[in-house]
């Protein structure tokens, strides 16, 4: 498996993990008025999924850069 081939699984998964960590938050607003960490806890997923994603646009670019 290819560097890249490696990336798009890690975005894949987590773009996954990004979802459950915001049906977590939704729930816990209905709960009430939940702890800080929650709020948070869609950030890191959300991070990571930047950029990957911004290394996964980037690549077309660079390819053709890279041929001349």
């Amino acid at each position: 498996m290819n560097w890249n081939n490696r990336i798009r699984q890690i975005h894949r998964w987590l773009s996954i993990a990004f979802t459950v960590a915001v049906i977590v938050n939704i729930v816990a607003m209905m709960q009430g008025q939940p702890a800080v960490w929650v709020g948070l806890l869609a950030l890191l997923p959300l991070i990571l999924l930047l950029l990957s994603g911004l290394y996964m646009f980037a690549l077309p670019y660079a390819a053709k850069w890279r041929s001349g």
